[in-house]
């Protein structure tokens, strides 16, 4: 289970007295995953210091803020999550859906970095990853690399970023910046968002160097752990606020894409808390969940053709398929002259939702256009809310606009073409591609999941096996209070109570 990432224990002693050497010279301090889950409880000496740090400068104390509560300005805490609330005029639909908003997290401006951190920590505190001579490989399609990067970087460690290609010019600016040499530590597979197999490939190449360790997203139970406490509670938060404004409230659904598994496993924690529905999103260029199908897109960020090992697909109640088409529409809608003085001037639209259409990227758009399918198909009306994230914000994807214009609108864009995106993609979405699974459908698209981790990845089949149970997915809960137990100690050995 070493390979999974579920190690509770000191592995490797000595690895880990050279780890707290390292951190003890850089005076580096590390969260707790509970710290995370709930900012307030960092300790007061930490937030002062906080104050005077970019967040988006390569400090250590940047750790501290790898959380949903930042505020606005990205360096002081919020009392709520960031989050809109996205009103009739906007979705179509009489359902509130509430949107989270990830752009707010520190370095890489995406909530991506949660899940490197929750992969990283736990072998770095077990005495499973050396900073000293270890490099972090961080297989992606985009920002879950940076956000590896990042963290790796500030803990001193040597970060190796892996992603497609085709992927959005500005995550390749980003590294470029950040890594320690830019051609041997970015690695470009061959494709776009759905050739995964080659990021895998890859992977597995390097691994051959036991220097190397591979921190793979889509099969490290760290990352789904830190979405399912810290994710799920966040979002819990967000919805409990919107709920004492609107009495009466039911939180219907989560939405979320595929991507990794990770952020979907937040749908866990709102399943358990208030009995929402968990509603996974997928391209419908590449529907492998829907139809075990297979294609292109450009839905940057969601991942596809594999079922992740992290996600629990039995937990989940349906699958909602979005097309690029359509989110690549709406993004040029959203940010261009034309499409906002549309939105205001013909949908009236407020201008706070306008304002914080910024914050929505392409996957951000899938998961609220998810969000409106579920709204109809199960015919919610004004009381029963659908809650979603937007992952990354528009600053990812200007490198996109050009080639959307010429794809999506001929190469000319005015009202007109604007009325008519909103009208087809948003107003007239519907529910062709949304299915709610029935139990032989779960175990249908668990099955799939064979072929990439048993026969390709080499996991055995009892590992696999377990995951179609519940019960493990509850008794994974208890890894995290373990870890932090050892950050704890860690972290008083990195002050010197040895």
């Amino acid at each position: 289970m070493t390979q999974l990432g579920l190690e509770t224990h000191v592995v490797h002693p000595d690895t880990l007295a050279r780890t707290i050497a390292r951190f003890r010279e850089r005076g580096i301090v590390l969260p707790t995953f509970s710290q995370l889950a709930d900012p307030s409880t960092i300790p007061d000496d930490i937030q002062a210091r906080l104050a005077d740090i970019d967040p988006d400068a390569a400090d250590p104390l940047n750790l501290f803020r790898v959380h949903w509560y930042n505020a606005a300005d990205r360096k002081t805490l919020a009392a709520v999550p960031g989050h809109v609330v996205l009103p009739k005029s906007f979705t179509g639909v009489d359902a509130p859906i509430i949107v989270a908003l990830g752009e707010r997290f520190p370095m890489i401006t995406a909530h991506k970095v949660l899940a490197a951190y929750g992969c990283l920590a736990p072998r770095l505190v077990t005495g499973q990853f050396d900073p000293s001579h270890h490099r972090a490989i961080w297989p992606s399609t985009g920002n879950y690399c940076r956000g590896g990067v990042a963290v790796s970087r500030i803990m001193g460690c040597h970060g190796v970023a892996i992603l497609p290609e085709g992927m959005s010019r500005e995550r390749f600016d980003w590294l470029e910046s950040w890594v320690l040499d830019a051609d041997e530590d970015i690695v470009r597979t061959p494709g776009s968002e759905s050739n995964v197999k080659e990021i895998y490939d890859a992977c597995n190449a390097l691994d051959v160097d036991p220097e190397n360790v591979i921190f793979n997203q889509f099969a490290e139970f760290g990352n789904a752990l830190a979405h399912r406490l810290c994710t799920g509670s966040a979002l819990s938060h967000v919805f409990q606020h919107v709920a004492e404004q609107h009495p009466g409230l039911e939180l219907f659904a989560y939405t979320s894409a595929t991507g990794s598994g990770g952020t979907l496993s937040a749908g866990d924690h709102l399943k358990d808390a208030h009995g929402a529905r968990i509603v996974a999103v997928e391209a419908v260029e590449c529907p492998t969940l829907l139809r075990n199908g297979f294609g292109e897109h450009n839905i940057q960020g969601i991942g596809d053709k594999h079922v992740p090992f992290v996600h629990n697909v039995m937990n989940t109640d349906a699958v909602a398929g979005v097309s690029d088409a359509a989110t690549d529409s709406l993004f040029y809608v959203l940010n261009t002259p034309e499409g906002r003085a549309y939105l205001a001037e013909r949908q009236g639209v407020p201008q706070a939702t306008l304002d914080a259409t910024s914050s929505f990227g392409l996957s951000s758009l899938a998961n609220i256009l998810a969000a409106v399918q579920v709204a109809r198909y199960w015919d919610l009306g004004p009381h029963q809310a659908v809650i979603t994230v937007a992952t990354d914000g528009a600053a990812l994807y200007g490198s996109e606009h050009a080639g959307i214009l010429a794809k999506r609108f001929g190469g000319r864009f005015d009202t007109v073409a604007a009325a008519q995106a909103w009208g087809q993609h948003l107003l007239g979405q519907n529910t062709a591609w949304f299915q709610e699974l029935s139990h032989t459908d779960k175990h249908r698209v668990f099955n799939l999941g064979y072929y990439t981790w048993v026969e390709q990845q080499g996991v055995s089949l009892e590992d696999f096996e377990q995951r179609r149970q519940q019960g493990f997915w509850r008794d994974l809960a208890a890894l995290v209070p373990a870890w932090d137990a050892l950050i704890d100690d860690f972290n008083a050995r990195v002050a010197g109570a040895e």
